[in-house]
């Protein structure tokens, strides 16, 4: 059930830093190879130039996307992707009880922007290390690099989302400070390359998606508390 979506999409704010530095690389590349190579070295260093900016600008990307819903007890998806499972776990880093997960995994081609999935109050925010496997193996959620922010919701219901580093992703950002107001419409932080998006909520949430559904963030809606 998406809402509705404005078409504008601009650069995401993460990848500024990387576009410039892409952009001097690629210059002082072809700027040798028009001087001091062959014309058909200097034709191919062009176009896989051309081939690193556009995927450079395609990554970071990040779409405008208004959820115009104000019933604070649905929950939209926190990113884009697959949803690859939804079960009730033992969640043991913060809640130490059963609450259903359900997790989003993103592929390189998806936008790796995270919204927050409703209005509330950021209770916990925090970073931990850990290790790079394949962002769709059940054991990524407790063993994989992730960040976990913890919101009470305006109805007082607590869910939790975690943010979890992937084979190739290498850096995991986190806007969530603890004691501030968290709002639809925002950004929650940005995973860099595949990645996966885990939510922790009450066991009685009334689900709106199924396993293998495509979502989108801050668009999609996944589920009622």
């Amino acid at each position: 059930m998406p809402t509705k979506q404005r078409k504008r999409t601009g650069l995401h704010r993460e990848g500024r830093r990387m576009l410039f530095v892409v952009t001097l690389i690629v210059f002082i590349l072809n700027l040798s190879a028009y001087i001091y190579w062959p014309h058909w070295i200097f034709a191919t260093t062009l176009a896989l130039s051309a081939t690193a900016l556009v995927f450079v600008v395609y990554f970071f990307r990040d779409p405008v996307r208004i959820f115009a819903i104000d019933d604070p007890n649905y929950l939209v998806a926190p990113a884009d992707g697959k949803v690859v499972v939804i079960e009730p776990v033992m969640e043991n880093e913060y809640f130490h009880e059963e609450r259903l997960q359900v997790s989003i995994f993103m592929s390189p081609f998806n936008v790796h922007a995270n919204w927050y999935p409703c209005e509330g109050t950021i209770l916990v925010s925090e970073h931990q290390a850990g290790n790079h496997r394949a962002a769709w193996l059940p054991k990524s959620s407790t063993e994989n690099e992730r960040s976990l922010v913890v919101i009470e919701t305006q109805n007082k219901s607590v869910i939790a989302v975690r943010q979890i580093a992937g084979a190739m992703a290498r850096r995991i950002v986190t806007y969530a400070r603890p004691g501030k107001e968290c709002h639809r419409n925002s950004h929650l932080g940005f995973i860099k390359l595949g990645s996966r998006v885990d939510l922790y909520l009450p066991l009685d949430t009334e689900m709106f998606v199924e396993m293998g559904d495509n979502v989108r963030g801050n668009q999609t809606i996944i589920a009622k508390l």
